[in-house]
């Protein structure tokens, strides 16, 4: 009986000295500071524009052994689509690629901005009426909701139009 005690005894303090743990972390490839900077966005979202009038829910979850992080939207309309954001090791920055129901494709590229912000921007894009480009940011606000703000800017980064914004608000288990 003392002998099952014991061995029951060393496995606990084995467990909770952090040896397991700290272990595991260096084996994890997508564990540093870096990977964890979106995670403000992670979680069940109802979101609603400015007049609090919804506009759909969103899903966002950690995937991949904290590698990627996959978003799923459904409007209250007929637009569904689903992203894979990503931090990018070898150049330091965070990356989205944007697939819906339409076709429409999106690729964006950014940072982490001043410890409050994640801003991904896609390359200059030509059209019919000029060149331009799609700038995200998602910022946390203090109340927890997230504030996701899609605009457009011309290639003398000059606003032309705001495409979406949206306050993401957490449901309710």
């Amino acid at each position: 009986m003392k002998k099952i005690s014991f061995i029951i005894l060393a496995l606990t303090v084995y467990n909770n000295s952090g040896i397991t743990a700290q272990t595991s972390n260096t084996n994890c490839a997508c564990c540093s500071e870096n990977y964890n900077e979106f995670d403000f966005w992670i979680g069940e979202w109802a979101v609603y524009d400015i007049n609090d009038k919804l506009l759909g829910n969103n899903s966002i979850t950690k995937q991949y052994d904290n590698c990627v992080i996959q978003e799923k939207w459904a409007s209250t309309g007929k637009n569904k689509g689903t992203s894979t954001n990503f931090y990018d090791k070898t150049d330091g920055s965070w990356n989205q690629i944007w697939v819906d129901n339409s076709g429409y494709v999106l690729k964006l590229k950014g940072n982490f901005i001043n410890g409050s912000s994640m801003v991904l921007k896609s390359d200059l894009i030509k059209s019919e009426n000029g060149s331009f480009y799609n700038q995200i940011s998602w910022t946390k606000n203090k109340d927890n909701s997230v504030l996701q703000l899609w605009e457009t800017f011309d290639s003398n980064n000059k606003k032309i139009s705001e495409v979406f914004r949206g306050i993401y608000k957490k449901k309710l288990n």
